[in-house]
């Protein structure tokens, strides 16, 4: 298969949502559509003892929350299917925004009885600044939910994008009979019992005036569903594809996850529309996909993957080119040459060894720690993508050893975890205390479940009374020199070496721009 005809074939993208809309439920379900997976697990159930494939970490497993995106790959109908699970939680979010850095199209599930949500909002403004093609499932029909044309109007009026419902709910709740496939023209009416596993009983009727259909349905849920139609007929534009791939209309699917509804014809449409890998900006050219020669970008580390061996993975998606097994590759940031002779592909925390991968894909490459978010792989090219940002966090607590015996693997474990691009690490210039910056209060406990039960190391936090933390620079070397020695008790550094402001209060801070006038303050970092 040519290059070309690999990256015509591979669809690459995220499922996001706010949380508890059923985001990973739906994810697990399109693994066992796709046939990656055999029994699908939940999220959260007592009499399903198999937890969800992308909830891997036993911390995900107990609260019964996504805390980290997961990679899952699988073939489905000749198509590469790449699916990124993102946390929904709000405290994860930068981990899900530099996800979306590595996609080239985006599911957003919504909540059939609650719509649109906070995080959705959010998730959708990064998808709108990167034009990110974007397809919406509104999940939990089995439940009763708001009428399907108010969940319309809503998703267009609070997410700013046009919307064509291809397809439409029959009932809802205790009513719910299944959908109409308005891509297929197909009503499947589902009748499955184990909601873990898939059956062949479905019941899929092309004609809607049919005695079949009147039957299956009943007459009067039957007229409704007609008239329904005849309304987004006159309503709703026709799906056009141009519209879609440039992010300006959302393909909408109705369905229910947990009870199987729905996710088929999803997936079916997904891999007909959704774009093939597209072309990626950096400080230098556009990468074009097809280009024969490798470019890549880390927009993830995972440190303990596999907590047996204390490995850390760098995610890298492929932009261009072919990744090959043991071939060396520039390093851009350090200048070296590397090469690896382990690659991984996904199924969330299960890996396999692959000999080459194309563009859209994900690839594991095992880190000693020379890696860090944003860093390029080339053939030789001096580059690096553009987008993934590091945040400016707004929490922060000192971070102290709670047990002297285990001071280097506390420090090991804050350096590997902070690594992963979750938190921030500054240590103060005046004393050298640590200090943790986060941009959500349950990054703490995840960090602190996790240096005990991946590295056995204890810590303890105090209160920072913090405002913001913020980076500067200046050619003025003498307002510079002036602001440091002013301001030193709440000047730190980072893992990188480079300068950070801790401002007590936004007073402080706003006093300070005033002032120094010739430096420049920022909020987010781009690695």
């Amino acid at each position: 298969m040519t290059l070309k005809q690999e990256v015509e074939k591979r669809r690459t993208f995220a499922v996001i949502a706010h949380p508890d809309a059923g985001k990973t439920t739906l994810t697990e379900k399109l693994l066992l559509f796709g046939g990656a997976i055999h029994i699908a697990g939940a999220v959260k159930s007592n009499k399903i003892k198999k937890s969800a494939t992308s909830d891997f970490m036993e911390i995900e497993r107990q609260r019964g929350i996504s805390v980290s995106t997961s990679v899952m790959a699988f073939e489905y109908q000749n198509k590469k299917i790449n699916i990124l699970d993102t946390p929904g939680h709000e405290d994860f979010a930068e981990d899900t925004y530099r996800t979306l850095t590595a996609v080239d199209s985006v599911i957003i599930v919504i909540d059939g009885a609650k719509g649109v949500e906070t995080q959705t909002r959010r998730l959708m403004e990064v998808c709108r600044m990167r034009n990110t093609p974007v397809i919406v499932f509104v999940n939990k029909l089995d439940r009763e939910a708001k009428d399907p044309f108010d969940l319309l109007d809503e998703i267009e009026s609070e997410l700013t994008i046009k919307v064509i419902p291809l397809s439409w709910p029959i009932g809802a709740g205790s009513s719910f009979k299944g959908v109409y496939n308005r891509f297929e023209t197909k009503l499947q009416l589902f009748r499955s019992v184990n909601k873990q596993q898939l059956t062949d009983d479905i019941l899929e009727i092309t004609d809607l005036d049919s005695p079949e259909a009147k039957k299956a349905i009943g007459e009067s849920a039957n007229e409704q569903l007609r008239e329904d139609l005849e309304l987004i007929e006159t309503v709703y534009p026709e799906f056009q594809q141009q519209e879609y791939s440039a992010g300006k209309l959302a393909p909408v699917f109705f369905g229910s996850a947990v009870n199987n509804f729905g996710v088929r014809e999803l997936l079916n449409c997904f891999i007909q529309i959704a774009p093939h890998p597209q072309k990626s900006p950096t400080d230098v050219r556009e990468i074009d996909p097809f280009e024969p020669k490798l470019t890549g970008f880390v927009f993830k580390i995972h440190a303990n993957l596999d907590p047996n061996h204390r490995n850390r993975i760098a995610f890298l998606k492929i932009c261009s080119g072919v990744f090959e097994r043991n071939k060396p590759y520039l390093h851009v940031a350090s200048g070296k040459q590397m090469k690896f002779s382990s690659p991984n592909t996904f199924l969330a925390d299960k890996k396999s060894v692959v000999d080459e991968s194309f563009p859209g894909d994900i690839v594991g490459l095992y880190d000693a720690g020379n890696f860090k978010i944003g860093d390029t792989l080339t053939e030789g090219e001096i580059l690096n993508f553009k987008g993934i940002p590091s945040f400016s966090p707004e929490l922060f607590r000192y971070i102290e050893n709670a047990d002297p015996m285990k001071s280097k693997q506390l420090a090991k474990g804050i350096d590997q975890l902070t690594d992963e691009g979750v938190a921030q690490l500054f240590t103060l210039k005046i004393n050298g205390r640590k200090i943790i910056g986060c941009v959500g209060m349950l990054q703490f406990d995840v960090i602190q479940y996790r240096l005990e039960h991946e590295y056995g190391a204890k810590c303890k936090y105090e209160p920072a009374n913090l405002h913001k933390a913020c980076w500067f620079k200046s050619d003025d070397k003498t307002q510079l020199d002036d602001f440091m020695m002013r301001k030193y008790n709440n000047i730190a550094s980072d893992k990188y070496g480079r300068n950070v402001f801790l401002a007590d209060s936004a007073y402080s801070l706003q006093m300070a721009k005033d002032k120094f006038d010739k430096i420049q303050f920022y909020f987010t970092s781009e690695f």
